[in-house]
């Protein structure tokens, strides 16, 4: 195995700008709503759904579409444990309005025996997995794909549940090993066995450990020249071609890096044992690994 790709490539419009605070819904209990985030004034257009895009309350597109993806990276590396280390690269580009969180972004997380390298892009144009890095007509089999996990390996790769060689051609075709999930929780609730869950919720916890890792890395990140990230990253080979990729996708949407910037976030060290980051950055960064919760909504440090 060579890395693990996982694509996030959805469209996602603005959100809009306001100029005030909104009216919160009389039908709403915003106290619960909020629940452990402060109760704030609410500065979105759309209460519901656009909170994905503020950090007080949500992940970004790596967090809301891109975790189901997340899932199947981790697995093919086989690691139930957090990586060494995490860099990201991204940005906001194309409109401006009252999201915070990125809408194009790279992750890559420093897996053995292979790294994850995970994209999420939200502008309208190309959106292909082809570009300068890829054979064409080795990826023809999933030309257009826009959602989903590859699996690179020396002699070929994996997309979805089919395998085929470096030329395209496919080797097998994969029946699911797991039954429905939804199905297999009840079944589990029912049997009171957390045997029968094939799911288990570390399973979970890991994945969306990745996401906070990936995002900490972005918003401890600072704008920096094309040149800088591309010499930064210049000894990962996966990552920066997919910067090659981040730089057309944005050149096709109309965004000129060169007068808005993406932002290159730290190389941040995890201790995988600890689940806390160490050595440089480390400071700021565990300062983002939770949050200062509010009564009564508050998750013991021992549960």
């Amino acid at each position: 195995m060579l890395y693990v790709h996982g694509v996030n490539y959805k469209p996602r419009p603005g959100i809009g700008k306001v100029s005030g605070p909104q009216p919160i819904p009389t039908t709403l209990d915003y106290d619960l709503w909020s629940g452990p985030a402060p109760v704030m004034p609410l500065m979105r257009e759309y209460l519901h759904y656009d909170w994905h895009w503020d950090w007080l309350y949500g992940n970004g597109d790596m967090g809301n579409m891109g975790i189901h993806y997340m899932d199947g990276c981790r697995m093919a590396v086989g690691q139930d444990r957090l990586p060494s280390h995490v860099i990201s690269i991204g940005g906001r580009f194309g409109y401006v309005d009252d999201g915070q969180t990125p809408n194009t972004q790279i992750v890559y997380f420093d897996y053995e025996p292979a790294p994850i390298l995970f994209e999420v892009r939200g502008l309208p144009k190309d959106k292909s997995l082809l570009g300068n890095s890829w054979d064409a007509k080795a990826m023809d089999s999933y030309r257009g794909m826009q959602i989903g996990v590859v699996v690179h390996c020396e002699n070929g790769y994996v997309a979805g549940n089919k395998a085929f060689d470096k030329d395209g051609k496919l080797i097998q075709q994969f029946k699911p090993a797991t039954p429905d999930l939804n199905s297999n929780f009840i079944q589990a609730v029912r049997s009171r066995r957390a045997g029968d869950l094939v799911g288990d919720i570390l399973q979970g916890h890991l994945s969306a450990a990745l996401v906070h890792m990936g995002n900490i890395s972005y918003r401890l990140g600072k704008a920096a020249p094309s040149a800088e990230i591309g010499e930064k990253i210049r000894g990962r080979k996966e990552l920066a071609n997919s910067y090659e990729r981040f730089q057309a996708h944005l050149a096709a949407n109309g965004i000129d890096l060169a007068k808005t910037p993406a932002a290159l976030g730290p190389m941040l060290t995890m201790d995988g044992d600890a689940e806390r980051f160490t050595g440089e950055f480390s400071p700021d960064a565990n300062k983002l690994v939770s949050r200062p919760y509010r009564e009564p909504f508050v998750v013991p440090e021992k549960v």
